[in-house]
């Protein structure tokens, strides 16, 4: 459901100011420490945040996907590990529930998903299932009105603050690949569930990913997904939950662009070589044209994505190209913008090269370019077969 416009506008004018004056300066002691700070994350529950994609009957603010991307595309604007605790929340770790859930389920999660309460996390990668997600190997087995799950959830972002788990699992061992999948339900406090530390990552300081184990872990019927009724189902709701996800991400990547951008060309106005600023040479005016109409035609692939999508379209096609073109994307604008900082860009005093490090991961989570590619040459393919 779409808001106001007037009330989109002031939204985001709000989460801009946020973002420059509380999350900004906050950039390198994040990196530092490896966490976001209690209060900020308070910050951002009282903001709403944590359910702006949640409908208002449940609680959140109700945006679309259209008016979620221009919120994205601000939170984009800082380090990627801010976003990472909601996003969470407004994205994976709540759309399955929201679009395939029972009524029951919906209004016993979601008001705590919206508040930040509960945070979510959406468990589906597995050591030996990553990219080929239909491999996956946790199974749950049925023990009388309840399944017993067991096994391994890799790289799971959000894990260690998270009260509720999205976590996919075979219930038919008989059947292959997707089918005989259901998505569970499960809180984070069951017995059974066993955490592995956090990850030590390249880049992306404050947000944690780490593995979840489950060893005949009991969970009730009741916490399937969609119930009984969606038993065999799950990987289809995992699917139409990243299809959301991928324009999402396309989204936060054109935010980390347009800051890359900006800070190259107040960099360049301010560096002088050779007895003028560096913005005068034509070499340099080059890669900044190149990553303004690259980041312009990201931004255009994600907008006319999330469109489609509000529409009720099926958009699994553009949202894999609108993924893979935008992280490609910023990758190249994050290459040009060290580049262009020199040897300031390779240090750490300047934030291009934490930028540089953390819009890396872009390229991978949520299905790699190579899986994105796939999907799109194999929709091209079918629909002229």
């Amino acid at each position: 459901m779409a808001i106001d416009s007037d009330i989109l506008e002031q939204l985001v004018k709000t989460v801009r100011r946020f973002v420059n004056e509380r999350l900004i300066p906050l950039e390198a002691q994040v990196s530092e420490q490896d966490r976001i700070p209690d209060e900020v994350v308070q910050e951002m529950r009282d903001l709403g945040l944590f359910g702006l994609t949640i409908p208002e009957s449940y609680g959140g603010l109700g945006l679309n996907s259209e008016e979620e991307c221009c919120i994205v595309m601000e939170l984009g604007r800082t380090s990627p590990a801010f976003r990472s605790i909601v996003g969470t929340n407004m994205g994976i770790g709540s759309q399955g529930l929201l679009m395939d859930g029972t009524e029951e389920q919906r209004r016993h999660f979601l008001p705590k998903i919206a508040s930040g309460e509960i945070i979510g996390s959406f468990a589906l990668t597995e050591p030996n299932a990553g990219s080929d997600a239909a491999s996956l190997q946790t199974k749950a087995v049925e023990d009388g009105d309840d399944f017993l799950l067991t096994g391994t959830k890799q790289w799971i972002t959000n894990a260690k603050s998270a009260q509720l788990f999205t976590v996919f699992a075979r219930t038919n061992p008989n059947e292959p690949r997707s089918k005989g999948v259901s998505a569970f339900l499960v809180e984070a406090d069951r017995s059974g569930i066993t955490l592995s530390g956090n990850y030590k990552k390249m880049g992306q300081q404050g947000a944690h990913v780490c593995d979840i184990n489950f060893d005949q872990c009991r969970v009730p019927k009741s916490n399937i997904i969609g119930g009984l009724n969606r038993i065999n189902n799950g990987f289809q709701t995992a699917m139409k939950t990243l299809d959301r996800g991928r324009i999402h991400i396309a989204a936060l990547s054109v935010g980390c662009a347009k800051r890359l951008i900006d800070m190259s060309v107040n960099y360049a106005l301010e560096r002088k070589q050779f007895g003028k600023p560096i913005a005068e040479f034509q070499l340099l005016q080059g890669m900044l044209a190149d990553s303004q109409a690259e980041c312009y035609a990201a931004e255009c692939m994600v907008m006319d994505a999330a469109r489609l999508l509000d529409k009720g379209e099926q958009v699994n096609t553009q949202a894999s190209c609108a993924k893979l073109f935008a992280t490609e994307m910023v990758g190249k604008v994050a290459d040009r913008a060290l580049q262009i900082h020199g040897g300031a860009g390779y240090m750490e005093d300047y934030p291009v090269a934490r930028f540089y490090r953390d819009v890396r991961l872009f390229r991978l989570y949520e299905g790699t370019s190579q899986v994105q590619q796939t999907i799109i040459a194999r929709n091209l393919i079918r629909d002229k077969s």
